[in-house]
């Protein structure tokens, strides 16, 4: 089937070419190119570059150590690495981690643990000295309360005068005594509080110092499976080297591709972005390997596309996946990608040079009894061709060159004019529609969407 339509593609190509050969060498005063408007096969293509990479991978981070929340280390560096490249085992040396950032944590942690066991120590002497002073302090009220009792039981046979006021000396020791029960069950509460959190405190400078043990005992980094080593970037964008600082915020120091499933990573215009779609099938070839032909399909399209440096365009990521396994792929390496679009069997077709345009109408010029600009409505176009919706019938012989006087050729299709401009029209309306509805489309993109079914040459 496909080489029926290489075949098929190839004699229409050659078709046109002698059309255009001819004409090129009629004798006239002037130069006339042209060639006939012919019906046949027709495929479309965005060509890409993209960069291979594994479909999956697993993920060499910094140790979980590090994550501690006692540690208080955000960065550290890389002291050594492996090769970028090599093909390691499970548990093989990959990188190893700064050890000097742990040792001046841990040298400093030891010093507060220290400090925390002394504040201990104090904490509970001054617990002790205070409450020793109001259990004192509780035993003499105790002992008023007692001396007082005694007193109002021998001044029973007193005059009521000296009886009423032992009873109210009574009465006011033992409130006395009631103030400082109380006083001294705050007082251990507050003394009991203070021990406990320098006893808090002491766990949590020894719970630190036996994170940072585990760390530093962690500070090797080994492979959890076989596989290529390939070194990630850090947060500028550089490759991970030897002086690389990696942290909890960017934990990636390499990963294990898997080989045997890659995809190509390649980032489309935003004129060709509309044309791509999931499922569509790609021709890739490597760069290192130009001889070497791959077949792929378009399995990711990103929704949401990202400025190219140093220019106003933007791009939008598409992922491809390589069919197939071949030892020799290797990530990184570059691919130019052939993504198929469109195949139409049956079409009307033209070169694409013999299209003119303006801000309003796309034409082109047809060779009759007298040369007219005829109108045309187009659809899709590859690097050559373009197909020809309305306007032209099979065998019409469209100038690629421009009269002498475009001015005075007459102008005929108006009503394909007209339905464009009510296309256009019904665009804009959809839009506001939607507008209304949703926030997020502003008049600006309205504008935009109208002007894009017609764009200029």
């Amino acid at each position: 089937m496909n080489r029926k339509r290489v075949l098929i593609s190839s004699g229409v190509l050659i078709v046109l070419l002698l059309t255009v050969y001819l004409n090129w060498n009629k004798s006239s005063d002037i130069e006339v190119i042209t060639c006939k408007v012919v019906k046949g096969p027709i495929d479309i293509k965005v060509h890409t570059s993209g960069q291979l990479e594994a479909e999956k991978s697993v993920n060499i981070v910094v140790p979980d150590e590090l994550s501690g929340r006692n540690v208080g280390i955000y960065e550290i560096k890389i002291s050594d690495l492996l090769e970028e490249g090599s093909v390691v085992d499970s548990g093989q040396f990959i990188a190893t981690l700064d050890h000097k950032v742990i040792e001046e944590v841990l040298t400093k942690a030891k010093e507060d643990m220290e400090l925390s066991l002394v504040a201990l120590q104090d904490a509970k002497m001054d617990s002790n000295l205070t409450l020793s002073n109001f259990r004192d302090q509780l035993i003499n009220s105790t002992s008023d309360v007692e001396e007082k009792k005694i007193i109002v039981a021998e001044s029973a046979y007193e005059s009521p005068s000296v009886i009423k006021k032992a009873e109210m000396d009574l009465e006011k020791v033992r409130r006395k005594l009631e103030q400082d029960k109380k006083g001294f069950e705050l007082k251990e509460r507050q003394a009991k509080s203070k021990v406990d959190r320098a006893a808090l405190d002491l766990q949590q400078k020894n719970q630190k110092i036996d994170e940072l043990l585990k760390l530093s005992d962690a500070l090797t980094i080994k492979a959890p499976k076989q596989g290529m080593v390939i070194y990630a970037k850090d947060r500028m964008g550089t490759k991970i080297q030897v002086g690389s600082s990696v942290s909890t915020w960017n934990p990636i120091i390499a990963t294990l591709p898997d080989m045997t499933r890659m995809i190509s990573k390649t980032y489309v215009n935003e004129i060709d972005i509309s044309k791509i779609k999931n499922g569509q099938k790609v021709k890739l070839s490597i760069d290192a390997f130009p001889e070497k032909e791959l077949k792929g399909e378009v399995f990711a399209v990103a929704n949401i596309g990202q400025p190219m440096p140093k220019s106003d365009a933007k791009v939008f990521e598409v992922k491809i996946r390589v069919f197939g396994f071949d030892p020799l792929l290797k990530p990184a390496m570059t691919t130019s990608n052939t993504i198929v679009t469109g195949n139409y069997t049956e079409k009307l077709i033209i070169p694409s040079d013999a299209v003119y345009a303006n801000d309003t109408i796309k034409y082109v010029y047809v060779k009759k009894k007298l040369v007219v600009r005829q109108i045309v409505d187009l659809g899709s176009e590859n690097e050559n061709f373009i197909i020809v919706n309305k306007g032209l019938t099979e065998g019409d012989e469209v100038i690629y060159n421009e009269p002498e006087k475009p001015e005075e050729v007459q102008t005929v299709g108006w009503e394909i004019y007209k339905e464009q401009k009510l296309k256009i029209e019904e665009e804009k309306r959809k839009l506001l529609e939607s507008s209304k509805k949703e926030p997020l489309v502003s008049n600006a993109m309205v504008e935009e969407a109208g002007q894009s079914v017609l764009p200029a040459k």
